[in-house]
């Protein structure tokens, strides 16, 4: 079998530092070729995913400045792509919803991974491609789509790449976009009342500028409140390994998550609001703790008696790079066998 998994050109795969996207694309990838399966990447020249890639585009552009701009930089990358994929790959495996429209040009099945949230325009325009195969990343995505070809996979991450540390220091972590919806700001409410220090790992894009100017610079005094900018791999496993929790006051539907996973893998607690996959991602007394609001996360912090062992055991049992590629291989299969028996009808 042979697949193709089409990136967006933005950012390379794996990233330096912000692209979970990028980060999922590199160990799907790598995953599939350890079973045999013959992969091709298609992201910009900047990648090192160790597997074959092809490239139209020599760097990355991130972060994007001009919307219109990167989307005519999309297009004709994903075009070509596809294009080129289509004379040697079973599989043509997309990341973006743009992509899509070039799926009528070929006789290939094709596979999209929804990676954001449920948007109702977008859902109106999966509409049009019923016989694309659909992945959601987690049950609450899934359930909010109503495409005829849909199931869910979750992201898995490979925890002999990150650092288990059963002693922590005396500091919470919070890693992720410095958006209004992240809830960083919430994350600076429980290190100012419980007095442990928060360390915060995030880009600023563009459009959050102003929430970052008001609710979070203020703050930031190098002690209490600590920004130490974007985090490449090992400065987040540093981060996260050391840490006596990660915050996630989510104030949005969260598609997935990974960085749950990843401060999971570190044997590092998460402590996060109800909001999308949640639920599906910590488990409650075992990996971490849901909390309802702000208190309820002070008072978890306050009384944290969790198995750091217990933590990565978890990850190790529910999020494999093993068990995710498994899945997919599967999806594959069964998108083969479909396209075979439509053919011969």
């Amino acid at each position: 079998m042979k697949i193709a998994l089409i990136a967006p050109p933005h950012i390379a795969v794996p990233p330096a530092d912000y692209g979970g996207t990028e980060l999922f694309v590199a160990q799907l990838a790598e995953g599939l070729q350890k079973t045999g399966a013959e992969v091709i990447v298609y992201a910009n020249a900047e990648s090192t995913v160790n597997v074959e890639r092809r490239s139209l585009y020599k760097q990355s552009q991130w972060p994007i400045k001009n919307a219109e701009h990167a989307l005519i930089r999309a297009t004709n990358h994903e075009s070509w792509a596809i294009q080129d994929a289509a004379k040697e790959c079973d599989i043509i495996h997309v990341h973006s919803a743009h992509a899509l429209t070039f799926s009528r040009f070929v006789d290939k099945p094709t596979v999209l991974t929804l990676h954001g949230p449920h948007d109702p325009k977008l859902s109106q325009f999966y509409g049009y491609f019923p016989e694309v195969y659909y992945v959601a990343i987690s049950n609450s995505q899934c359930e909010s789509e109503t495409m005829p070809r849909i199931r869910t996979i979750y992201h898995g991450v490979d925890p002999s790449q990150y650092t288990f540390r059963e002693q922590k220091q005396r500091y919470l972590s919070f890693i992720g976009r410095l958006a209004l919806i992240k809830g960083a700001h919430l994350a600076i409410d429980v290190a100012r009342q419980t007095g442990i220090p928060l360390k915060i790992a995030g880009d600023v894009q563009p459009q959050n500028r102003e929430y970052y100017e008001k609710k979070i610079r203020p703050h930031i005094d190098g002690e209490l409140i600590q920004y130490i900018g974007t985090a490449d791999f090992k400065t987040k496993n540093e981060l996260l390994s050391n840490s006596l929790a990660m915050l996630f006051p989510i104030q949005w539907r969260e598609p997935f998550g990974l960085v749950m996973v990843e401060a999971m893998a570190c044997g590092t607690p998460v402590l996060a609001t109800p909001g999308g996959s949640v639920p599906e991602i910590v488990r409650d007394g075992i990996s971490g703790y849901i909390c309802r609001n702000v208190q309820q996360m002070v008072e978890r912090v306050s009384n944290l008696d969790l198995n750091s062992n217990k933590v990565r055991h978890y990850v190790e049992e529910n999020f494999s790079i093993d068990r995710m590629v498994k899945s997919y291989l599967q999806l594959y299969e069964d998108a083969l066998r479909e396209s075979r028996t439509q053919k011969v009808a």
